[in-house]
């Protein structure tokens, strides 16, 4: 099981933890929410929980909770900029299903 994070999805996360202070990295899950099921989160790691799963690309960590990663599995995490809109975004092979204002999703 792996999770992949594109060179500008790490170039953010470097800049969000430098502006933060603080932090080993980020952990990405999901949670049950929205219109088709499961929703995505993002968070700042200051500990890293014994059960998670690390992936690095470079000096970044990324943290996936073992029920998440059954979701997550194969997804690469990009940071795009379309217009003044920004933000992360994951590509998810596993994704059947979205809901109409793309807030969630089903598998």
């Amino acid at each position: 099981m792996a999770i992949v994070m594109t060179e500008r999805a790490a170039d953010q996360v470097r800049r969000s933890l430098a502006k933060r202070g603080k932090g080993q990295g980020i952990r990405i899950g999901v949670k049950t929410s929205g219109c088709s099921g499961l929703s995505y989160v993002m968070e700042f790691v200051d500990e890293p929980r014994p059960e998670d799963r690390v992936f690095s690309h470079e000096d970044v960590r990324l943290f996936v909770d073992p029920k998440s990663l059954i979701y997550l599995d194969g997804t690469e995490l990009d940071f795009t900029r379309e217009g003044l809109n920004q933000g992360f975004r994951f590509n998810n092979p596993n994704v059947k299903n979205t809901c109409g204002c793309g807030e969630s999703f089903t598998t």
